[in-house]
C-alpha cells in the first residue's frame, strides 16, 4: 500500500500526499482498460441506437398520422406540401421516392410528380426549337399552370424543382443551373461546365453579351471565352448577332421571356435592341 504524510497547504488546510508506488499504477494493465472503456462504449452507443431508432419510429408514426388527417390540403395546397416536404426530409423520407408504398397509396403523390415530370417535358419539348434546351424556372412555372388550367390543382416553384430532380433518372438531360435568384431549366443533354454557368450569369441582365464583356468581368483570356460561346452556339443555347453596332452579340433566347415580361428602363431597352 501507497505511504502518505500529511502537511498544510497554501491555504492552511491539511493536504494528503500519496506516495503513488509502482504497484498502484499497474493495478490495472493498460490493456484490460482499454478492453473494458472499448466494451462500455459500445454498450451507450447501443443504447443511444435504440433510443435515437425508437424516437425514429415515433415521429414517422405521427408523419404518418398527420399525412393522413390532412391529405387532401397536401395534395391541394402547393404551400402546405412545400412545407410537408421539408418536414420529411428532416427524418429521410421521401414520398417520391417511389410509385408504390404508403405515401404514394396515401397521398398520391407519386402520380402528381410524375404527371407533373409528363407536363414539363412537353413544356421544353415544344420550346426547345426556340430557345435551344434552356428555359428559366419563371417561363416554365407560367407555362404549365397556363397548360393545367385554372381548375386544376396548384402547382409551385418548389414542386417543378422535384419533378425535374426526378426526371434526372433519365439520363443527364435534364437539370438546373442557378441564374441570379432563380434557375434555367436544362431539359438537353448538353455538356455544361462552370464556364458554361458564369456566362449564362453575366448574360442574365440584359439577355446577351459580348467577348468584351466576358473578358472585362471575368478577366479571361479572349480564347477562353470564344471557347465557351462558340459551344453554346453549337448546342443551340445562343444566337450570334454579328450586325451589332461595336461587336457581335450572343444572346440567350432563354432569357428573353425575362427580359419581355419584367419592367425596363429606356436606357436597358435600348442596350437590348440589337
Amino acid at each position: 500500500m501507497a505511504n502518505t504524510a500529511t502537511s498544510l497547504s497554501s491555504c492552511g488546510a491539511p493536504a494528503v500526499h500519496f506516495n503513488r508506488s509502482s504497484e498502484n499504477l499497474a493495478a490495472a494493465p493498460p490493456a484490460k482498460q482499454k478492453a473494458k472503456y472499448k466494451e462500455r462504449g459500445n454498450v451507450l452507443a447501443e443504447d443511444q441506437i435504440v433510443q435515437m431508432s425508437k424516437q425514429l419510429e415515433t415521429f414517422k408514426s405521427n408523419l404518418e398520422e398527420f399525412a393522413s388527417k390532412h391529405k387532401q390540403e397536401i395534395r391541394k395546397n402547393s404551400q402546405f406540401r412545400v412545407q410537408f416536404q421539408e418536414m420529411c426530409s428532416t427524418i429521410g423520407v421521401d414520398p417520391l421516392a417511389s410509385g408504390k408504398g404508403f405515401w404514394s397509396e396515401m397521398l398520391g403523390v407519386g402520380d402528381f410528380y410524375y404527371e407533373l415530370g409528363v407536363q414539363i417535358i412537353e413544356v421544353c419539348l415544344a420550346l426547345k426549337h426556340r430557345n435551344g434546351g434552356l428555359i428559366t424556372l419563371d417561363e416554365l412555372h407560367h407555362r404549365v399552370l397556363k397548360g393545367r388550367g385554372k381548375y386544376a390543382q396548384d402547382v409551385s416553384q418548389d414542386d417543378l424543382m422535384r419533378a425535374i430532380k426526378k426526371l434526372k433518372v433519365m439520363g443527364n438531360g435534364f437539370g438546373m443551373i442557378p441564374v441570379g435568384g432563380s434557375y434555367l431549366v436544362q431539359s438537353v443533354p448538353a455538356e455544361l461546365n462552370m464556364d458554361h454557368t458564369v456566362v449564362l450569369q453575366l448574360a442574365e441582365k440584359k439577355g446577351y453579351v459580348t467577348v468584351s464583356e466576358i473578358k472585362d468581368s471575368l478577366k479571361w483570356e479572349k480564347e477562353r471565352a470564344c471557347h465557351v460561346l462558340d459551344h453554346l452556339l453549337k448546342e443551340g443555347l445562343a444566337w450570334l448577332d454579328s450586325q451589332a453596332a461595336e461587336e457581335a452579340q450572343y444572346w440567350l433566347p432563354a432569357l428573353f421571356a425575362e427580359l419581355t415580361s419584367r419592367d425596363v428602363t429606356p436606357e436597358e431597352a435600348n442596350q437590348m435592341t440589337p
